[in-house]
């Protein structure tokens, strides 16, 4: 009975240390959505940066990303920055040529030792390209220190290549109608 029970806690020990390295980073906790539909963005933050405590949290909307509203967050000031679109988009049968392009959360800390989520949703414009992925470049200020979750693969390579990967969202067909 104990070798069983060795057997299981050596497996999960493994699970978690192949599990921890995602984890690590901020991400999107749902990681793929189809082209065309509404989305919400869950922004995953499981630690400030080094022992400090998370201040302020700033995330770029990616084009093709459209109509873009942030959820107030208690005890935190949200801001947005506003500004046009590389082009025309039509949603909702409206023509939309800007929209939020960055938006930030600032408040009184996260703690390192804990996690929380930021929220946010839009729309993936019906023209993106499935099968291609969109970038969410997010910056952790912290008390004298930031984490830049900036960093985007480059051609044939991957987000687990790199050492600050931004969040990231794979792009799948249109949903069937």
């Amino acid at each position: 009975m104990s070798l069983k029970i060795s057997h299981i806690v050596c497996g999960l020990v493994a699970l978690a240390a192949i599990a921890s390295p995602a984890f690590a980073h901020v991400t999107l906790e749902v990681s793929r959505a189809p082209v065309g539909a509404s989305y919400k963005a869950i922004l995953r933050v499981p630690h400030g940066c080094g022992a400090a405590a998370t201040k302020v949290l700033k995330v770029q909307v990616p084009e093709g990303f459209i109509g873009v509203k942030p959820m107030p967050k208690a005890g935190w000031t949200l801001a947005t920055v506003t500004a046009k679109y590389a082009r025309t988009y039509e949603a909702n049968h409206a023509q939309i040529a800007e929209g939020v392009r960055e938006i930030s959360w600032s408040g009184p800390g996260l703690p390192n030792d804990q996690y929380d989520e930021f929220v946010f949703v839009g729309t993936l414009a019906s023209d993106l390209k499935p099968d291609t992925t969109l970038y969410f470049p997010t910056v952790q200020e912290c008390d004298g220190a930031s984490e830049r979750w900036i960093e985007i693969p480059a051609a044939g390579k991957s987000a687990h290549d790199l050492k600050s990967p931004a969040p990231h969202l794979d792009l799948l067909p249109p949903a069937a109608r």
